[in-house]
């Protein structure tokens, strides 16, 4: 049997795609969209830690109140470390939109959705494929679904790729066949 190579191997590997699948348009995400999808990500997932400035300005107001403990710096204090931490996370996300090796994330991909994967195409011949079962978490909001991977790593597909209101019903079928979403 003779080798092949390039892009006669690409296309052997490649799986063929399903004529009743959903066939996007080109979409590439927006760095501001990925940082804003990011932050809420985190707020979803830290938000039980809100309560521990709220605390210490309470616990401070009692003690200010009774007379035992007067100080005002400790505001100062925990408004900078909230806004602190808030922006650390900010720089963090800013900062893997502009890193090399995370270009990918914001390359314009078409998509192939069916009940058993998802093709992320860049071409016809060159692209990438993922399972259902690597998708942890789906939801949908008002102007997209965000099918979530793990931590700060999604999906986002927004209503204006697909090509008409069948492919996004047939999107909430699968989602809801999958369990993703009611």
């Amino acid at each position: 049997m003779a080798k092949m190579y390039g892009a006669q191997q690409r296309q052997q590997m490649q799986a063929p795609s399903n004529p009743l699948a959903i066939k996007t348009k080109k979409y590439g995400l927006e760095k501001n969209k990925y940082i804003g999808l990011c932050m809420r990500q985190l707020v979803a997932n830290q938000w039980k830690w809100s309560f521990v400035p709220l605390v210490l300005i309470l616990a401070n107001v009692a003690l200010n109140l009774s007379g035992t403990y007067k100080n005002y710096w400790i505001y100062i204090f925990i408004a900078i470390g909230t806004i602190g931490y808030i922006l650390f996370w900010l720089i963090q996300f800013t900062g893997i939109t502009q890193l090399a090796q995370y270009k990918q994330l914001f390359d314009k991909y078409r998509y192939e959705i069916d009940s058993r994967q998802i093709f992320m195409k860049i071409s016809d011949k060159e692209g990438g494929m993922l399972k259902w079962d690597m998708i942890l978490k789906a939801y949908k909001d008002k102007q997209s679904y965000v099918l979530e991977m793990g931590k700060f790593q999604f999906m986002y597909l927004p209503f204006s790729i697909f090509n008409n209101e069948n492919d996004k019903k047939l999107m909430d079928k699968i989602l809801r066949d999958k369990g993703y979403i009611q």
